[in-house]
């Protein structure tokens, strides 16, 4: 019986993500996977400035860990009954999460899903965790062995190294190919603070870190990681309707794929680790989202080994097959070129805890499309394209875009002359309304019960806009958002310290023209609960 057809163009959005920093398995205490989810949750619900009671859904992405850890994992951000599903793919676990969220809204059977992944791991290279059956990489090896053999060292390694040995070989590609990309991704990783790695290497100490499997290095190969990501998807319905579109990124297009008979019958370690999935997932998903690959600007690829890297730029179109290495050397994959790929400094210095590595992917893509990426942020971001990989095997491919690009650019506009928010006196007040949030934010929403937008007027003509909610789930403070509320409060920077220092009266700044009130005058009464709770920081 065939699958029921989606909607008919139903759109799917991504309006809120939220992510750990990745960590060295072990390094941190109290980083089991429930305190790791409930990080990137509850950052993804507060950047979509909703509670979780709206979510109707949950896909929860992991590898290693018993059969329920997705009910246990969100347990604490909600207990409302919802169907939890619990996705183990590989290394695309993450992103296999998300494509099932996307597909729940595409037929129409829910208008808001969360998708979460998260890796709890163990130190040093993955391994085998049952002996007693048969390996689902049995097939995969069998191809990598007829041609190479099998050597001392990590398996995986010895896969992606040797498919990088074929390209050479078919190809005239060097060695120096697969490092420069690792010096790219280690680079692109001092301004990501997410990144398991903030380091910044030579091309030659790259080259001459410890080998792994010929022509890899240790700086080629990414670490095992702990941590979590999230992203919240919902329908165009629910973004109109909670006025979410100057945030809304669309997922224009979503493909999934695994192997082909290539995979094995053709002896080559290029599609052994998933060559033609990806191309072909890729060409149905540019000609889905009608668009060509000149429309990219951004990707987030799956650079488990700077092999896989490389040989992946060819099977998703970025260049011609064997061309990849003049990709490379022309600058046309890192800042000023025709792509940054891997902004966030990928899996090679990122991290990769497998089931929140495609979920990770997505939130940097988000953050990039919005304008939001801070020091790593690729100029003029329209397009987004994300690839996820799981031996085995298992591939995903998506393309993103702003989906209300009009309504995100009357946003940056209002929010021109802003800085960031430590530029402002007053954002210490905010800081402390967060704390006092994260605390009690059920106490503050019954009391407050309502949206507060603060115009901040500082120095050199800068606005900072801070809205605090106070009225939904358990509560959030934003910057730099649409300035929309139930109540807007307009003063200069240093008028609002001193009113919540108690030096101003507010009656008296109102007659001044000090302090200005659009909306709901009832709740602007409320600001000298505000005050109280925060004069003692100040």
């Amino acid at each position: 019986m065939a699958a029921s057809s989606p909607k008919p163009n139903r759109r799917v959005f991504v309006v809120g993500v939220g992510m750990t920093k990745f960590e060295k398995p072990g390094r941190k205490d109290d980083f089991d996977y429930p305190e790791m989810a409930k990080e990137a949750g509850t950052k993804a619900l507060e950047d979509a400035g909703i509670s979780y009671d709206q979510i109707q859904h949950a896909c929860v992405g992991y590898v290693y860990g018993d059969t329920t850890c997705g009910q246990r994992a969100l347990y604490q951000l909600g207990m409302s009954g919802i169907p939890i599903y619990n996705v183990n793919n590989a290394c695309a676990t993450g992103s296999t999460a998300l494509y099932m969220a996307r597909n729940l809204i595409l037929g129409g059977i829910a208008d808001c899903v969360l998708a979460i992944g998260f890796e709890k791991m163990h130190r040093g290279s993955l391994g085998m965790t049952f002996t007693d059956r048969t390996n689902p990489m049995d097939k995969h090896m069998e191809v990598m062995m007829n041609g190479h053999g099998l050597e001392k060292g990590p398996v995986t390694a010895q896969m992606f190294g040797n498919a990088g040995r074929e390209h050479m070989e078919k190809y005239g590609t060097k060695p120096e190919h697969f490092a420069k990309i690792a010096w790219k991704n280690h680079k692109h990783s001092t301004n990501n603070p997410y990144s398991q790695f903030q380091d910044e290497y030579s091309l030659e100490q790259i080259m001459n870190s410890p080998k792994i499997h010929d022509p890899l290095t240790k700086l080629q190969c990414c670490p095992t990681s702990d941590g979590s990501a999230a992203a919240i998807l919902c329908s165009e319905e629910f973004v109109k309707k909670h006025n979410l579109q100057n945030q809304a990124v669309e997922i224009v297009s979503m493909e999934m794929g695994t192997d082909f008979p290539s995979t094995f019958k053709e002896n080559s370690c290029m599609k052994m680790v998933g060559y033609d999935m990806a191309k072909e997932a890729a060409n149905r998903a540019f000609a889905n989202a009608g668009l060509s690959r000149d429309a990219v600007q951004v990707v987030e690829l799956h650079d488990c080994f700077s092999c896989n890297e490389l040989i992946t730029y060819e099977a998703l179109g970025l260049c011609e097959e064997g061309k990849a290495k003049d990709l490379i050397d022309s600058g046309n994959n890192t800042y000023g070129g025709k792509y940054v790929i891997n902004p966030s400094g990928g899996l090679i210095s990122k991290g990769h805890p497998l089931g929140a590595t495609g979920l990770a992917q997505c939130a940097e893509l988000c953050w990039q499309l919005r304008g939001m990426a801070g020091k790593r942020q690729v100029k003029g971001a329209k397009v987004g394209l994300q690839h996820n990989l799981g031996l085995g095997g298992a591939v995903v491919i998506s393309i993103y875009r702003l989906g209300f690009p009009n309504a995100r650019q009357q946003i940056q506009a209002v929010l021109a002359s802003s800085s960031a928010a430590k530029d402002f006196k007053c954002n210490v007040i905010f800081e402390e309304i967060k704390e006092n949030l994260d605390k009690d934010g059920p106490g503050w929403v019954k009391k407050m019960k309502g949206v507060f937008c603060f115009k901040v007027k500082g120095s050199g003509g800068k606005e900072g806009v801070w809205v605090v909610d106070a009225k939904n789930g358990n509560g959030s403070v934003k910057f730099g958002v649409d300035p929309k509320g139930d109540v807007t409060i307009i003063m200069s920077d240093d008028d609002m310290v001193n009113l919540m220092l108690g030096k101003l009266n507010p009656q008296q700044a109102f007659f001044q023209g000090k302090l200005k009130i659009q909306g709901n005058m009832g709740l602007a009464m409320k600001l000298r609960e505000f005050q109280n709770r925060t004069k003692s920081k100040l």
